[in-house]
Parts: C-alpha cells; sequence; structure tokens
C-alpha cells in the first residue's frame, strides 16, 4: 500500500469510505484500516475535518490574519511564546515564520471590534511580544485548495485591438 496516497487522499477528502479508499490504493480494506488507526495512534493523522463556506450560512464572524514580532527566550526560543498563544480558541491556525515577522496567526471573532479587542487586550499586552500587525479577510476566494463561492472558472477569451 503507498502509504504516501492513503495521507494524500485522507487529506483531500476525509469524508471518502474505507472502501473507496482501498480501491483507489489497489488495497485491502482491513490494510487501509490498520494504517489509518496506526496514524491516529502515532500522531501522524490529527484529525479530519470539513470545509464549511460560511459566507452561504447566517453565522456572523469575522477573520484575521495576525503578523507578531516577538522576542524569542533564551533557552526556549519561540516555543515559549508559541505554547502560550495555542492555548486561545480565537486562535485557528499559527505558524513560526521567516521575513518580516516571526509568528503569524489565523484568528476568528464575531464582529472587527471582538478581534481588535483580542489583540490588543491579550496578544499585545502578552510579554515578549514586540508588535502586531491585523489584517481582516474581506473575502475568502480558495483555502487549503477548496474553491469558495462556487465561482467558476473565467473562459471568456481575450481580445486586443492592437
Amino acid at each position: 500500500m503507498d502509504k504516501e496516497k492513503l495521507l494524500k487522499l485522507l487529506e483531500k477528502d476525509g469524508d471518502m469510505t474505507l472502501e473507496e479508499i482501498a480501491e483507489q490504493l489497489g488495497a485491502d480494506m482491513r490494510d487501509v484500516a490498520a494504517q489509518i488507526d496506526k496514524y491516529k495512534e502515532t500522531g501522524v493523522l490529527l484529525g479530519v475535518h470539513a470545509k464549511v463556506d460560511w459566507e452561504k450560512t447566517k453565522r456572523e464572524y469575522v477573520t484575521a490574519m495576525i503578523e507578531l514580532k516577538v522576542q524569542p527566550t533564551r533557552g526556549h526560543g519561540f516555543d515559549a511564546i508559541a505554547e502560550r498563544l495555542v492555548n486561545y480558541p480565537e486562535i485557528k491556525s499559527l505558524y513560526l515564520m521567516s521575513g518580516g515577522y516571526d509568528i503569524w496567526m489565523l484568528i476568528e471573532g464575531r464582529s472587527l471590534r471582538e478581534v481588535a479587542m483580542f489583540v490588543a487586550k491579550k496578544i499585545a499586552p502578552m510579554e515578549g511580544v514586540k508588535s502586531t500587525g491585523t489584517h481582516f479577510v474581506l473575502t475568502k476566494y480558495k483555502d487549503e485548495g477548496i474553491t469558495f463561492g462556487g465561482r467558476k472558472a473565467d473562459t471568456r477569451r481575450l481580445y486586443s485591438y492592437d
């Protein structure tokens, strides 16, 4: 069984049945189930999540991308601040980055004000945080390889009158 292909199938569509996965891999369903269980036990497979287009529901929320410049601590580097940040349920994603800032996070709240207050009262005053940059998401077109809003490819032809 191609284990990398199994993980790619699960990552792309975690809703596939064992039968569908086994068929695509040319493997026995019991072997596929055993491998998936092994991935769960060892922490390779962390979860399977549905991607929801919240724009098509009545849920009101705001998404923001936050950049942090932080002061790493001796002996722990950036991990100490990351360990504090992961405990906030508002933070959906958290990454150590290279470039102009150190940490990038994706957060959600019910309003612009709620997100702004979260950053101002919880994140900015945190020991080790030197500066923050907040960017609010206006429209989500694509996320983790999934296109949102039922948009179709533009099939119009380009004409030039040169």
